[in-house]
């Protein structure tokens, strides 16, 4: 089982946005990055993707979900500002399910932090660029996260 933990891709700055932060789309190099995941995450199983609500998120997992033919399932627990309990229980919740959990920044250096405190194998330095993945395996329990840089 593995579970593909995606920071979104490239949306810009939040202070040149001026909307609502939640509604922030992809920028033009997002957009590529997104498709781009297509391609890296080809030879990997997917079973489900579940991305935050918020519109870059959202944008990031739809080209992989089309492709794939699967739905993208919004899900509150990797929304910004998450605490790291329920990020917990949703990964807890995932089994051996292989799936991608689209998500901020925020959410991933809690995961990851959590991850490298307890007995799982972290086997790259800490960082979550925007479009890059952890590849979290190993099932109940993880045993090892990798990391994955954005593919453009």
């Amino acid at each position: 089982m593995t579970i593909l933990v995606l920071r979104h891709a490239d949306a810009g700055s939040r202070g040149d946005w001026e909307g609502r932060d939640h509604l922030r789309p992809l920028s033009g190099r997002g957009r590529q990055q997104a498709d781009r995941l297509v391609e890296q995450y080809r030879a990997r199983r997917i079973e489900r993707i579940l991305t935050s609500p918020f519109t870059r998120c959202i944008q990031t997992v739809q080209p992989l979900a089309d492709a794939r033919g699967l739905p993208v399932e919004e899900e509150d627990a990797i929304a910004e500002g998450a605490p790291l309990a329920v990020v917990q229980e949703l990964v807890r919740d995932l089994g051996d399910t292989d799936a991608v959990l689209c998500s901020h920044g925020d959410v991933i250096h809690l995961l990851l932090t959590d991850l490298s405190h307890r007995d799982v194998a972290v086997r790259d330095p800490l960082r979550w660029e925007k479009g890059s993945t952890w590849a979290l395996d190993g099932g109940t329990p993880l045993t090892t996260a990798t990391y994955l840089p954005p593919p453009a």
